[in-house]
C-alpha cells in the first residue's frame, strides 16, 4: 500500500534539509515535563523561517509529512524507553488532503518505532482562510485514530469560540498574548481567568505558552493554570530534550 496520498503524489517534493528542536511543556502543579513540542529548524538549527519561507502551495504536502516523520523518529531516539511524555506536532489544514490517506506514513514511523499514538498531539493555528468543514474532519479523523488534538494560540484568530462549540480538542494553548504583562494588565488576567474556566467547564486541558517571567508565571498560578511553556522554564532545543528551569521538574 502506498505511504503518499494524493496531494503528495501530485506536488512537488520537498528538498531542503531540516530538522527540529523541541521546547519543553511543563506541569507547574506537579513540576513535571508533561511533553515537548516539536518545532522545526534548518539543518543546523537556523530559525524555522529559514525553511518555513521555503514552503509553497506545491510542496506543502510532502513538506507536511516529512516534518510529522522528523518529529517522530528523533522523539523516538530522544524519550526515555517506557516514558509517557507527549509529543506535539504542528501541521498545516491546507496540506492535509485527506485525512485518513495523509496520515498513513506517520502511522507508520510511529508503529515502526514503538511510539504510542495516544503521546502524540497534533496542534494547528486557525486563521481565517481556514476551511472549518475541513479542519473538523481532520480533528475527528486523528481523534478517532486514537491521536490527541489541539488548538494553538487560542485568542489570537478568527474562530476560536465557534470551534471550540463545534469540537471540543484536548487542549487549547492560550495565545502568548494574552500572557504578556498579565502581572500588570488587570484586563488580560480577567480574560485568561474566564477563559481558564470555560476550558474547565468544557473539560478541555489548557496550556498556556510563551510565559517569559517569573510574575507572568506567579500570576498565571494563581488563576490556576497548569501546564505552561515558555522560555522562562526553557528554550527550544536543537535535536535534543532541554531540562526546564523549574525546582524538582522530571517526567511526568
Amino acid at each position: 500500500m502506498s505511504t503518499g496520498c494524493e496531494g503528495c503524489q501530485r506536488g512537488e517534493k520537498f528538498d531542503l534539509p531540516f530538522s527540529i528542536a523541541f521546547q519543553p511543556i511543563v506541569d507547574i502543579h506537579t513540576r513535571q515535563i508533561y511533553g515537548h513540542e516539536a518545532l522545526v529548524r534548518g539543518p543546523s538549527g537556523e530559525g524555522a523561517y529559514s525553511v518555513l519561507s521555503k514552503v509553497t502551495d506545491d510542496n506543502r504536502y510532502y513538506f507536511d509529512q516529512q516534518c510529522r516523520v522528523k518529529a517522530i523518529g528523533l522523539a523516538a531516539s530522544l524519550y526515555p524507553a517506557d516514558d509517557d511524555l507527549k509529543l506535539s506536532i504542528n501541521f498545516m489544514p491546507n496540506a492535509v488532503y485527506e485525512p485518513r490517506a495523509c496520515i498513513r506514513q506517520t502511522l507508520a514511523t510511529a508503529e515502526r518505532l514503538n511510539f504510542p499514538l495516544r503521546n502524540i498531539i497534533f496542534e494547528f493555528t486557525e486563521d481565517e482562510k481556514m476551511d472549518t468543514a475541513h479542519v473538523l474532519n481532520i480533528l475527528s479523523t486523528y481523534r478517532e485514530m486514537g491521536f490527541r488534538t489541539a488548538i494553538d494560540d487560542f485568542g489570537a484568530g478568527h474562530a476560536g469560540l465557534s470551534l471550540l462549540a463545534k469540537f471540543r480538542p484536548d487542549i487549547v494553548k492560550l495565545d502568548m498574548e494574552l500572557i504578556r504583562d498579565i502581572d500588570t494588565d488587570p484586563t488580560k488576567r480577567i480574560i485568561v481567568r474566564h477563559t481558564l474556566r470555560m476550558l474547565e467547564d468544557l473539560g478541555v486541558t489548557h496550556l498556556c505558552e510563551g510565559v517569559e517571567t517569573a510574575a507572568e508565571m506567579a500570576v498565571l498560578e494563581e488563576l490556576g493554570a497548569g501546564l505552561m511553556q515558555g522560555y522562562l522554564l526553557a528554550r527550544p532545543s536543537f535535536e535534543t530534550l532541554a531540562t526546564p528551569a523549574i525546582g524538582g521538574a522530571g517526567h511526568a
